[in-house]
C-alpha cells in the first residue's frame, strides 16, 4: 500500500528504528482516504470501534490514518475478489477475545472477594 502513502517509513539504522513518518505516495488519494477514515470513525461499527480503540494506545491523527489504511485494504480485497463488504460489528474485538475479558474479570472479582462461576452458556 505504499503507492498510497499509507505505508510506514522503513528508516533503521544499526537495528534501531530511526523515524516512522509515511512514505510518499499519491497524495489525492491519501486525502481521500484520510476524509473517509475521518467519517468511518463516526459510526458505531466495526471501524467507530477500531478507532476508538487505536485513539486511546495512538493518539487521534496516527489512529486516523491506521484507519485509512484499513479501509484501503478492504477495498483492495472487495476490488481484487469481487465480493462486499460485510461489517464485523461494534462488538467484534470482544467476541474475539472473550475468554481473556472473562479470565480477567473473573480474577479480578475474585481479588474483591466475591465468588466467580462463569457461564458459557451466556452468549451477551
Amino acid at each position: 500500500m505504499s503507492w498510497a502513502s499509507l505505508c510506514p517509513g522503513q528508516n533503521e539504522s544499526a537495528g534501531k528504528t530511526k523515524g516512522r513518518r509515511l512514505r510518499k505516495g499519491n497524495r489525492a488519494l491519501k486525502q481521500a482516504l484520510v476524509e473517509a477514515a475521518h467519517g468511518a470513525a463516526r459510526t458505531i461499527g466495526y471501524f467507530g470501534t477500531l478507532f476508538r480503540r487505536l485513539t486511546v494506545r495512538r493518539g487521534g491523527k496516527r489512529a486516523i490514518m491506521a484507519l485509512a489504511r484499513s479501509l484501503l485494504v478492504i477495498a483492495y480485497h472487495m476490488i481484487a475478489r469481487g465480493t462486499h463488504y460485510c461489517d464485523l460489528g461494534a462488538d467484534y474485538f470482544d467476541r474475539r477475545q472473550a475468554p481473556r475479558i472473562v479470565a480477567r474479570l473473573s480474577a479480578r472479582l475474585k481479588q474483591l472477594g466475591f465468588t466467580v462461576t462463569p457461564d458459557p452458556s451466556f452468549s451477551g
